[in-house]
């Protein structure tokens, strides 16, 4: 079967995305300049950028250009891999669904060293400064959240779900937003040292809600 030329270049440019050559976060080249570098026509590398959305590796504003996505873990579960807008609303759903009740139980059995590695990667998290790294920072805070849980189960999911989940729009890059970002998971992290479930479920959702409104 023949590979058509809007395939080939967004294959390339998935490439890069997956190897880590553009990282999360990062402006794609203008379609001009792609079309330049692939010797191809505007209208190919169009096709070329709508697969790579359709991947889930790309996402285009309008007006401002596109950004890559955090790619898909390797060997991971294909039915937690989203690809389209429905199914991305689809599994915020389920993440909101799993991480706020894990963030109540991390409030009611957390002890001192969960306390301390959830500082540490808070602090990670304020000190990222490359998209790459805030990632990362995001999704470990996250995951020892599900770890301070003590409940095996909620740990072991979100480690399947993995820093998929974390996406990065443009938005996420500005100083005003990552703030924002960093005070919203000092919120979940102070109500769970507080031992406040209620609060800590709600802070949680409420950082998924916005997280989600910021994607667009």
């Amino acid at each position: 079967m023949t590979t058509s030329r809007g395939e080939q270049i967004a294959d390339a440019i998935a490439g890069l995305i997956v190897g880590g050559s553009i990282a999360p976060g990062e402006r794609l080249p203008s379609e001009a300049r792609l079309a330049d570098d692939y010797s191809a026509s505007r209208a190919v590398v169009r096709e070329a950028i709508q697969r790579l959305q359709t991947r889930g590796l790309v996402r285009t504003r309008t007006g401002s250009g596109s950004y890559a996505l955090t790619p898909p873990a390797e060997g991971g579960d294909g039915w937690l891999q989203a690809t389209g807008s429905a199914e991305r609303a689809e599994l915020h759903a389920f993440r909101t669904a799993i991480e706020q009740e894990a963030a109540a139980l991390a409030a009611r059995h957390r002890t001192a060293d969960d306390l301390a590695a959830l500082d540490a990667a808070l602090a990670r998290l304020a000190a990222a400064t490359l998209p790459a790294e805030s990632v990362e920072a995001d999704f470990a805070l996250h995951n020892a959240i599900a770890i301070a849980s003590h409940n095996r189960y909620l740990g072991e999911m979100l480690t399947r779900l993995g820093a998929t989940t974390i996406v990065l729009p443009h938005a996420r890059l500005t100083d005003a937003v990552a703030a924002t970002v960093i005070a919203e998971h000092r919120l979940i992290v102070e109500a769970i040292r507080a031992g406040d479930a209620v609060t800590a479920s709600a802070a949680m959702r409420a950082h998924l809600a916005a997280s989600s409104a910021r994607r667009g």
